[in-house]
């Protein structure tokens, strides 16, 4: 009798393709969170933004930072809220922005990222820098990098 060729996968074919999935799924999972929690970070840069504007204009105004939020002219820090972002907060001019919502991944819940006024100031801008707060380096958005 003669011999068919086979046709299909064998068992150990298949266990081989499982494991090959399973490797890049390791690989893939890791690395789509980090990018969830840095487009978390990036909503709390966003509303940083109109902060930033406010403590310009105090200090343009009355060359000084604002000591607060009331002084920046802006929100209770605990009403500036976002999806992810459970507080901002200006501090002497610095910009405290907390996460810690319901949706803000655990990984920075509780965590703060601090922005602070550096250098002089022109009449049209101010430059900022990032200090990580109690975030973790790889989550900052690459200009804070």
């Amino acid at each position: 009798m003669p011999e068919r060729p086979h046709r299909g996968f064998t068992l150990i074919e298949l266990m081989i393709v499982v494991a090959i999935l399973a490797i890049l799924m390791a690989l893939a999972v890791p690395a789509y969170q980090d990018y969830t929690i840095r487009a978390q970070v990036s909503e709390g840069m966003s509303l940083a933004e109109g902060a930033k504007a406010a403590v310009w204009d105090h200090w343009s105004n009355e060359g000084s930072f604002p000591a607060d939020n009331d002084a920046a002219g802006l929100e209770d820090p605990a009403n500036i809220q976002g999806e992810y972002v459970s507080e901002l907060r200006i501090d002497d001019g610095e910009i405290r922005i907390t996460f810690g919502t319901a949706n803000a991944n655990a990984a920075i819940s509780g965590d703060t990222l601090v922005l602070s006024p550096v250098g002089a100031a022109t009449d049209a801008s101010m430059n900022w820098t990032c200090d990580t707060g109690s975030i973790s380096g790889k989550y900052l958005p690459s200009r804070c990098r």
